[in-house]
C-alpha cells in the first residue's frame, strides 16, 4: 500500500468520486480530518453519508480522486490492512434470538482481523474483550445470547466489537436509529466516553439532528453527494442551512425547532 503523509490529517480526501452500482454517490468531494477530531456528518437520506464512511474504510468504489487514511493511499482492493485500524459501527440489525452466540463471543469477532480467522484467541485477546465489556457497561450480560438483548444493548455490543479491534478511527453510521429516547441518550453518552477515553478520531453519521452528539467539533452537511457546507455546529446548523439541505420550508424547520425545545 502506497504511503502518504499524515503530518496534518489522519484522513485526507481530495476530489473523490465514488459510485454505487450505476449511480454516482459522491461527486468530487474533498475533506480533511485531524487526529482526535470528533466530526458530525449530517444530511438527508441518500446524501452520501454512508458512502463517505465506506470510502474511508476502503470498501467504497473510488473511481477518481485521492483518499489517504492513516498514511495509506487507498486504491481498489487494498483496504484490508487499513480496516484493522478503522472500526465501523452500523445501524442496529435484527438478530435471530436463536443465534447460538453470546455477548462475549460476539465482541471477540472484532479481534479476528488482528489474530487471524484460523488462530485461537490468547490470554491478551480475552483481556481486551473483558476491558471493552466493562467500558460499554455490558460485563453483567457477557454470557447472555446476543439475540436476547434490547436494541440499546445490542448497539453497546456493536461498539464494544469495534473497540476490540483497537482502532484509531471509529466510524458510526446512524448508531441511534430505531432506539427509544433513553437508549438513544445512553448511546450518545457512551460514544462521548469512548471518544475521550480511547482518544479516537470519531466520525458520526446521522440524518437526525437530535441524535448529533454535543461534543462534535465540526459538522459536515452533505446533500446529493456534495459537501454543502462545514463548520462548527453553531455556524452550520442554522435554520436557513437546514431548510436548503433537507429541502424543507424554512417555516417548517423553525416549527420543528420549537417543538424540540418545548419537549
Amino acid at each position: 500500500m502506497i504511503r502518504c503523509s499524515v503530518e496534518q490529517y489522519i484522513i485526507d480526501i481530495e476530489n473523490a468520486v465514488v459510485t454505487y452500482r450505476e449511480d454516482i454517490a459522491l461527486r468530487g468531494i474533498s475533506l480533511q480530518v485531524s487526529n482526535g477530531e470528533f466530526l458530525g456528518i449530517v444530511g438527508p437520506n441518500g446524501a452520501g453519508k454512508t458512502t463517505l464512511l465506506t470510502t474511508i474504510n476502503g470498501t467504497g468504489r473510488l473511481t477518481s480522486g485521492r483518499v489517504c487514511v492513516l498514511g495509506h493511499h487507498l486504491k481498489p482492493g487494498n483496504g484490508h490492512t487499513l480496516r484493522k485500524k478503522v472500526g465501523y459501527v452500523a445501524q442496529i440489525q435484527n438478530i435471530d434470538p436463536r443465534m447460538p452466540i453470546n455477548v462475549r463471543e460476539a465482541i471477540l469477532m472484532g479481534r479476528y482481523g488482528l489474530i487471524g480467522l484460523l488462530k485461537r484467541p490468547g490470554i491478551h485477546d480475552w483481556e481486551i474483550i473483558d476491558e471493552v465489556l466493562e467500558l460499554v457497561g455490558m460485563t453483567h450480560l457477557s454470557r447472555r445470547p446476543i439475540g436476547h438483548l434490547s436494541g440499546g444493548e445490542q448497539q453497546r455490543v456493536a461498539i464494544a466489537r469495534c473497540l476490540a479491534q483497537e482502532p484509531q478511527i471509529m466510524l458510526l453510521d446512524e448508531p441511534t436509529a430505531s432506539l427509544d429516547w433513553k437508549a438513544k441518550n445512553d448511546i450518545l453518552q457512551l460514544v462521548k466516553l469512548v471518544h475521550l477515553k480511547r482518544q479516537l478520531t470519531t466520525l458520526f453519521v446521522t440524518h437526525d439532528l437530535e441524535a448529533l452528539p454535543a461534543q462534535c467539533n465540526r459538522v459536515v452537511l452533505l446533500k446529493d453527494g456534495f459537501i454543502w457546507g462545514q463548520g462548527s455546529p453553531d455556524q452550520i446548523l442554522i435554520d436557513k442551512n437546514l431548510s436548503q439541505v433537507y429541502s424543507i420550508p424554512l417555516e417548517e424547520v423553525q416549527k420543528r425547532r420549537m417543538i424540540t425545545i418545548v419537549s
